[in-house]
């Protein structure tokens, strides 16, 4: 089979399985090939993947311009849980070009670096959840990539975020302290504004503008 045909079957066989089963599965699959994708909002899908198998590469985009405590959550997963933490830099100078695109800002500090991050792998995982957007609210537990041509695993896909709280509660997972601070959904520090209890968890991204998504996952 081809890998979307994989993909694709996968999706069909593990929509109700167990988060640590999906991952699993994209393991036994795909071996030194798959990678899982991680902002370092909560070291879950890290602590997720460490019960499964160890040394499982994590990759975290250094995009220049996340906050301080972001940086220290992507240092203490990748000393307490038994996965290769890799940080994929986006290597360029402080050009603001936030201020006046942010797609484009986006583009050159999130999506092409991790597209050629994962030119090594054939399957990729992220943290992705239905409840999040409506702009996911289609996402699959596994399901094919088709811009970048690799399978794309989405293991808490059907997770609430009381889901994750309470996998949280329960293993004492690292958690970003942001999280605690009125920052639900944590990006780049000049574009990520606290959020009003009650409001929309990623109504702080990209405040004030119409953008919702960084183009990593659609």
């Amino acid at each position: 089979m081809s890998l979307q045909q994989i993909a694709e079957a996968a999706g069909r066989e593990l929509e109700h399985a167990r988060a640590e089963d999906v991952l699993a599965w994209a393991i036994d699959t795909f071996g030194a090939r798959f990678a899982i994708a991680s902002s370092m909002e909560t070291g879950v899908l890290a602590h997720l993947v460490s019960r499964v198998a160890k040394g499982v590469d994590v990759l975290f985009l250094d995009t220049g311009y996340h906050f301080a405590e972001t940086i220290g959550t992507r240092d203490a997963v990748g000393a307490v849980y038994d996965v290769n933490v890799l940080t994929i830099s986006a290597n360029r100078p402080d050009d603001r070009l936030y201020e006046v695109d942010v797609d484009a800002c986006c583009k050159a500090r999130k999506v092409d670096p991790l597209d050629a991050a994962l030119d090594r792998y054939d399957a990729w995982a992220s943290g992705v959840r239905r409840d999040e957007s409506p702009s996911r609210a289609g996402t699959p537990v596994v399901g094919w990539d088709g811009k970048r041509g690799k399978v794309k695993v989405n293991p808490l896909a059907t997770w609430t975020q009381a889901d994750v709280d309470a996998y949280i509660e329960a293993n004492g997972v690292l958690v970003n302290p942001l999280l605690l601070d009125g920052y639900p959904s944590i990006g780049c520090a000049p574009c990520t504004k606290r959020v009003a209890p009650g409001d929309d968890p990623r109504s702080g991204r990209w405040a004030g503008t119409v953008k919702t998504e960084c183009g990593l996952h659609v």
